[in-house]
């Protein structure tokens, strides 16, 4: 299946529970310790979805703390939010009848900071890819923030808290 990389489905900054590889001045950090953070949902994205082609897949998304506590509350996510949402191939069984985790397509992360990200209501957005975690996303605006547009009563995240 072909991939585009095109931006981030919605789809978490605690200074004791956050580390980042390196800070990079306006620009998305890549958070070193997302799989410790709390597993907000996953989703398996078929073949036969209209946005397939890019994100066709098994999604996992991760909250950092405040991010979940704005998922829980419902409430505008403050400076410090982190999403990821780590995308996988879907890998089936020969005969079919299971299926589980592939090989790592890539990590997609949203970050809030209402200074540096205001043309697209606080939030950055970033696309690594492969080991070396590649920064692929070249604009932010027109590739992420167009189809987040979408979730603009939600803080413009698609990601939901399930009680």
């Amino acid at each position: 299946m072909k991939r585009g990389f095109i931006g981030l489905l919605a789809l978490p900054f605690v200074a004791t529970s956050l580390a980042f590889a390196a800070h990079h001045e306006g620009k998305v950090e890549y958070p070193t310790e997302y799989r410790d953070w709390t597993h907000v949902k996953t989703l398996t994205l078929l073949e036969n979805h209209p946005f397939a082609e890019t994100f066709g897949g098994i999604h996992h998304v991760y909250a950092n703390d405040i991010a979940l506590e704005a998922l829980k509350n419902g409430s505008p996510y403050p400076d410090g939010a982190v999403l990821v949402f780590d995308l996988f191939e879907v890998a089936l069984d020969a005969e079919g009848g299971t299926s589980g985790e592939g090989a790592r397509i890539r990590k997609d992360v949203m970050q809030k900071n209402a200074e540096l990200w205001a043309e697209t209501g606080g939030w950055g957005y970033e696309t690594f890819f492969g080991a070396d975690n590649e920064r692929i996303i070249t604009d932010p605006i027109g590739s992420c923030h167009a189809c987040h547009l979408g979730a603009e009563e939600t803080d413009f995240v698609f990601s939901q808290y399930r009680k």
